[in-house]
């Protein structure tokens, strides 16, 4: 059952339309380069197949960027996959190609994932106002280059459309400035000199105020510090709540065992250390619920309290049964007088190391001989557990 969660989840809907928007866009641009062939060419006029191959490239670029939005969890952005999968698939049929098959299947396996996964993707956009304000003067500015354009179009000799003007405001927007429309009058010429400094300013304020803070991520993720966006679609992980001497070893099984996991710790230098080793961390309480939510406790498989303080491990413990009474809850006991304290605050194991290593150790010293067999024998019984 886990590892088909696993293969279904919310992480596999952000590989699958990210595999979808890169075939759209390669499948785009080599139906726009080359003469498809296929079953369904000679049914399909050859204007439409032309014109499914450009906005099928279109179409995977926008994919692109509705699987950036799920990989963040952002409800906006499943609906644009659930929008877009649909119509990439159409568009690989109306392609007429051999080539177009993967297409047309990646995207509506893809579709089935993220409609079953809907309710990992619940985020809103959380633009700021300065955000919000930069998207507005951008599309201001465009709606005012595309109207005043049309209106005073008498002065345009080659604009007589809606598209005409605004494909002027965009080209002059961007600098490009293609030359094949210009204004043919004094009128004309003082509104492309208002339009132009509206729109370069804009386009360059929301650029650094929309992108910016996307780009530093990536290159933060990149570089290798995770950042809190990575937590957003983990699932059937474990959660390990504070950091101690004991925690440690049980980072380093957890790693052998190639399992998810996530790490809530409030000491900062240590939370800059196991960034170092790609380790997802939050830096915060781990008693307080909203680190635990913002963790994903509610979709974990597991909870382990291990910092050899029994009392904090206690709250941490108390707080994460009460956000997910479900989840198996593992507790180091540094005190044997706390085992069942532990158990009552919530833990559904406690086992306690120190007792554990003084027992067999003072059977070894008493003569035992099975006490480094048992040793041995606990660690073959969790490698083959794997």
């Amino acid at each position: 059952m886990a590892g088909w969660r696993k293969r279904t989840g919310a992480r596999a809907a952000v590989w699958l339309t990210s595999a979808a928007a890169f075939v759209s866009v390669l499948l785009g641009i080599t139906n726009i380069a080359t003469t498809p062939s296929g079953p369904l060419i000679d049914v399909v006029p050859p204007e439409i197949v032309q014109t499914a191959g450009f906005t099928g490239a279109l179409t995977g670029f926008l994919l692109m960027l509705a699987a950036y939005g799920l990989g963040r969890g952002l409800q906006s952005a499943w609906v644009l996959a659930v929008v877009l999968l649909p119509l990439s698939a159409a568009q690989g049929l109306l392609q007429a190609s051999e080539l177009s098959y993967p297409l047309i299947v990646l995207s509506l396996v893809a579709l089935v994932v993220v409609a079953v996964n809907r309710g990992a993707f619940d985020r809103e956009v959380d633009f700021t106002a300065t955000q919000w304000a930069a998207t507005a003067a951008l599309v201001g500015s465009l709606a005012y280059g595309t109207a005043g354009t049309y209106a005073l179009r008498d002065g345009f000799p080659s604009v007589s459309t809606p598209t005409d003007a605004l494909y002027f405001t965009v080209v002059t927007a961007s600098t490009v400035g293609y030359g094949d429309v210009t204004p043919a009058s004094q009128l004309g010429k003082a509104f492309v000199i208002s339009s132009l400094v509206l729109n370069v300013v804009s386009f360059a304020v929301a650029l650094g105020v929309l992108f910016t803070p996307a780009i530093e991520a990536r290159l933060t993720s990149a570089l290798g510090r995770m950042t809190e966006n990575s937590l957003d679609i983990l699932e059937d992980h474990v959660l390990v709540l504070g950091y101690g001497e004991l925690t440690e070893p049980i980072l380093e099984e957890l790693d052998d065992a190639a399992v998810d996991y996530v790490v809530i710790t409030p000491d900062e230098a240590v939370g800059r250390a196991l960034r170092e080793r790609e380790v997802n961390v939050l830096t915060a309480d781990p008693s307080d619920e909203n680190p635990l939510e913002r963790a994903r406790i509610r979709e974990a498989r597991a909870v382990v309290a291990a910092t050899n303080n029994d009392a904090e491990d206690a709250l941490s413990i108390l707080t994460a049964r009460q956000l997910n009474p479900e989840v198996s809850i593992v507790a180091a006991s540094t005190d044997r007088e706390n085992v069942t304290k532990l158990k009552r605050a919530g833990a559904n194991t406690v086992i306690s190391p120190a007792t554990i290593g003084g027992h067999l150790i003072v059977e070894s010293a008493l003569g035992s001989s099975d006490s480094e067999a048992v040793a041995e024998k606990l660690l073959e019984d969790g490698d083959s557990e794997r």
